[in-house]
């Protein structure tokens, strides 16, 4: 973009700041709109994009003290009272055509362009830090205009802001902090970063935090940290969804006679769960809402049944287990062997 272009943008009210705006000001600022118009967070939308690359733009001039100073200055000669001499046209490349006649010595006519009534040479010279004019001599500050050797050249194009590199982390948490959620602090490029971790995020999720990443170039916005979070198994506690899973040891009379079991709850406290009687490895009980703690509502916990068989009988014991079976007869696999078989 040409410093020509500047009469038609008006940078502060693209970043919402007054003119008078401090640098602490207008960084808050353009970060707040960055955030809200990022691609990643509007992913397909051209007019979010745009609206990202005009933010970048207005904060590249106004973050760098020289540019901004030549922003206001060209903001104010275009559209604060600003005319030329009888003769010129009035148009802005007219301003520019004034400029390099009055740096070289040729074309225009000797045309001066006054502002308020001030002589061009004074204004510029306390603007871009060049001598006052001197005939057809007048020096402009390197990087003003794009004078070199006491010739006018016109504009300059800048390098337009670009977007730095993302990086990557990794993050171990706990089970209960991935069903509940957490804040935790992880360390980058020798930067401690807060990661807000969300209720009911899964092994393997990632998270995006905008602005973490790489620094941008020319005055662009820095890049993301993509965090990808691994979630530690627990001993007691698994998941399906969005439901908690809990397995129940009983004996086999409990199964089958029916019993009560206190149950492990997610916030450390217990619960008296009956276990109906005939249960199997099957068998699931559900308690409602006790399971991931999720914005659209939360999860189950179902307990489920485990059956102990146990593998170091007494006589007696065995004896009384011997009883049972011939008691109970042998279970029949018929129909479960002509399933097979189909």
């Amino acid at each position: 973009m040409g410093e020509q272009d500047w009469l038609t943008k008006d940078f502060y009210k693209v970043l919402g700041v007054d003119k008078g705006a401090d640098k602490k000001t207008i960084t808050k600022a353009y970060r707040k709109l960055a955030r809200a118009y990022h691609p990643d967070q509007n992913p397909g939308d051209a007019a979010a994009e745009a609206k990202f690359k005009e933010i970048g733009e207005a904060y590249a001039i106004l973050s760098n003290d020289e540019d901004r100073k030549r922003y206001d200055a060209i903001r104010a000669m275009g559209g604060g009272g600003a005319r030329f001499a009888a003769g010129s046209s009035g148009g802005f490349e007219d301003l520019f055509g004034a400029f390099n006649a009055r740096a070289t010595g040729y074309g225009g006519g000797g045309a001066r362009f006054q502002t308020g009534g001030a002589d061009l040479d004074d204004l510029l010279s306390g603007l871009f830090g060049g001598g006052g004019a001197q005939g057809s001599g007048a020096q402009f500050g390197a990087g003003a205009f794009g004078a070199h050797g006491g010739q006018g050249r016109g504009p300059q194009s800048r390098p337009q802001p670009t977007k730095g590199g993302n990086r990557k982390a990794n993050l171990a948490i706990s089970f209960r902090q991935a069903i509940e959620g957490a804040t935790l602090s992880i360390k980058v490029a020798g930067k401690t970063i807060k990661v807000r971790i969300p209720a009911g995020i899964k092994d393997g999720q990632k998270i995006r935090l905008a602005g973490h990443g790489k620094p941008g170039a020319h005055g662009g916005p820095a890049g993301d940290l993509e965090v990808s979070v691994a979630v530690k198994p627990h001993p007691v506690f698994s998941r399906e969804g969005d439901d908690v899973v809990v397995t129940v040891p009983v004996s086999f009379a409990e199964a089958a006679l029916g019993a009560k079991a206190d149950v492990p709850m997610l916030d450390g406290s217990t619960r008296s769960v009956r276990i109906p009687a005939g249960s199997d490895a099957d068998t699931a009980i559900r308690l409602k809402g006790k399971g991931c703690a999720l914005k659209k509502g939360p999860g189950d916990l179902l307990v489920r049944i485990r059956i102990d068989v146990p593998t170091d009988l007494t006589r007696e014991q065995k004896r009384a287990v011997e009883g049972l079976a011939e008691a109970l007869g042998p279970v029949s696999r018929e129909s479960w062997l002509e399933a097979a078989k189909e």
